[in-house]
């Protein structure tokens, strides 16, 4: 392989409002209005930094795709007890609070507004 496994993702949600709210919330982005080729397919991406490391996404909703689905996500923080700080407030519940995966640093396990697990890792 010559490049990272991972190089896009997208989390369908059912309430895209309340979906993009949580996350710009949690983790103090704006999201931005993806252009599509389809009118059932509402997308909103994260923010990317062309040449960074890591994989960007966006949000989806369409007509029939579930939410809740069983990949995890991890978004990368600099300490994610900043971000676990803020999910219930923004309407979602801490899975498993931040613990330590010995030497890759810590995780954060939590479910959003649309009953997705997601993931924050940091190494602090």
């Amino acid at each position: 392989m010559e490049h990272n496994a991972v190089v896009w993702f997208e989390i369908y949600v059912q309430d895209m409002d309340r979906a993009k709210k949580f996350y710009e919330t949690v983790l103090d982005v704006k999201l931005e209005k993806l252009p599509t080729p389809m009118p059932e397919l509402e997308m909103w991406a994260f923010p990317y930094k062309d040449g960074a490391p890591g994989a960007s996404g966006a949000l989806a909703k369409m007509e029939g795709a579930p939410s809740g689905g069983g990949t995890l996500v991890y978004f990368a923080s600099k300490d994610c007890a900043i971000e676990e700080a803020r999910i219930v407030s923004a309407g979602g519940q801490v899975f498993r609070s931040k613990f330590s995966i010995g030497p890759y640093g810590f995780i954060t396990i939590a479910q959003d507004t649309e009953g997705n697990m997601v993931g924050l890792h940091s190494m602090e």
